[in-house]
């Protein structure tokens, strides 16, 4: 699963090929998420407070790449929140 970006020690992944609804994966420590590109809401999986609002920052900030990248299937590297 190639990795998107990384901040904060949380890490994002995608995976091309992967299960509808277009979605990418946040990982932090032993916590995993999906996250919905379209809803920016959690799909499965859990994050702790702090963790699951930067990614959703992170994500409202880049949901046009994310989505590109599902649809096209071309991965990019993106930036990190800062």
């Amino acid at each position: 699963m190639p990795e998107v970006a990384r901040f904060y020690g949380i890490i994002i992944k995608i995976f091309f090929g992967d299960h509808p609804p277009p979605h990418f994966h946040a990982v932090y420590g032993e916590y995993n998420a999906l996250i919905g590109i379209e809803s920016l809401a959690i799909i499965e999986g859990d994050l702790p407070n702090r963790a699951e609002k930067l990614v959703l920052e992170w994500a409202a900030l880049y949901q046009k790449e994310l989505l590109d990248m599902w649809n096209n299937q071309e991965f990019t590297k993106l930036p990190p929140l800062k």
